[in-house]
């Protein structure tokens, strides 16, 4: 891989609509980091995103963002379902470094196609979990893995409870063949999270999810919504240890949008993480502060650590600051200074877990992980 002959990184963004304008105002907090050019087929993204990076230009397709001389790596952020294919065609034209929005992928011939791809792929690919980045979750992380106040893990529980999805772009993130279905388009992140956290890989997963509430009374070309609202997620990891995922996608008014808690022999941690600060209600004064709590069975007494977000990070998107501390790393990585943290094996294998829900949700039976064609055999490790 040829790095850049100097510090600055030249960015080329595959998608300019939400979340890839999320990214756009992190990469413009970086020392030395640049766009020089977007490929967005919607105009009034395209429009927005140009606002954002005033010294890029607008390419025509894929394949003249990729081309461009003054690009170093490129930036995935386009509707799920374009992904796969995406990739297929940077890897064909010119493999640079990749920073792929999650999910990875939507379906398990794609997540068996990007396996075989990432095998020969002589540039890194960095999943965009972001969600491993936000303070908070990052601060548990370091206590799970030191294992100081809990002993070994026993336990890993992680509740979201939320907003409805956002209005997108051609309305793409209301039908699981465009998304993957929620537990793959939201969920990725917190599948990915217990693989992280338990340092182990899943063996059986169990769902139980309905379409409750959100979205029954739209109706689109693509017909009603049918994306699930509402689901619990039981894992089994080969460690012994077991997850649970909570979700409710109706539940903005809390005050804290995640809730993680990991519990071992020696005591409990928990995190609490705020939703977006743009959706606090102004009226209750400030978003509240993202918090760590300590909870030791001897002695006992719980210990509450703020873990405040620096406000520019916080300010530049919906995911706690942590889009910006990806993008350090990924950038580092880019410069031929650090390394891929989150592959893509752990992408496709967080998709893997998303979709094995799903199937077990549809069908109410527990999905092996181990074998059959959910098995993650052949996902991992091809880095």
């Amino acid at each position: 891989m040829n790095h850049p002959t100097n510090q600055s990184v030249r960015y080329g963004i595959i998608g300019c609509g939400m979340m890839g304008q999320e990214h756009l105002r992190n990469i413009a907090l970086l020392p030395g980091a640049s766009v020089s050019c977007i490929f967005e087929p919607d105009d009034d993204m395209a429009t927005s995103s140009l606002g954002l990076a005033p010294g890029a230009r607008r390419a025509g397709s894929l394949a003249e963002v990729v081309s461009a001389a003054d690009v170093d790596c490129l930036l995935i952020a386009s509707p799920n379902f374009c992904h796969a294919e995406q990739l297929r065609e940077i890897a064909a034209l010119r493999p640079l470094p990749v920073l792929l929005e999650k999910p990875a992928c939507t379906s398990l011939a794609d997540a068996r196609a990007l396996a075989e791809l990432g095998r020969h792929y002589p540039a890194p690919i960095w999943v965009a979990m972001e969600y491993r980045y936000m303070p908070p979750v990052a601060r548990l992380t370091e206590e799970v893995h030191s294992a100081q106040n809990t002993g070994p893990v026993t336990l890993l529980s992680i509740r979201e409870h939320r907003f409805p999805f956002l209005v997108k772009v051609g309305d793409w993130n209301r039908f699981n063949r465009y998304t993957g279905g929620t537990l793959v388009e939201k969920c990725c992140h917190f599948f990915d999270l217990m693989r992280h956290m338990t340092r182990s890989e899943p063996v059986r997963i169990y769902a139980s999810a309905s379409v409750a509430h959100n979205h029954l009374d739209e109706r689109y070309a693509d017909g009603t919504p049918d994306i699930l609202d509402n689901a619990y997620v039981v894992v089994d990891f080969a460690s012994g240890q077991r997850a649970l995922l909570e979700l409710c996608m109706f539940a903005e008014g809390a005050r804290y949008q995640e809730e993680i808690s990991v519990v071992g022999p020696l005591g409990k941690v928990e995190c609490f993480v705020p939703g977006p600060g743009r959706f606090w209600p102004a009226h209750l004064g400030e978003p509240p502060v993202p918090k760590v709590v300590i909870s030791p069975r001897q002695p006992k007494g719980p210990r509450e650590l703020d873990v405040p977000v620096d406000p520019t990070a916080l300010a530049a998107g919906d995911h706690n600051g942590s889009t910006f501390y990806q993008h350090q790393r990924f950038n580092a990585v880019v410069r031929g200074q650090g390394q891929v943290e989150v592959g893509l094996g752990d992408g496709l294998a967080a998709v893997l877990m998303g979709l094995a829900a799903q199937e077990s949700a549809r069908t109410g039976q527990a999905i092996s992980l181990r074998e059959g064609e959910f098995s993650l055999k052949g996902l991992l490790h091809q880095d």
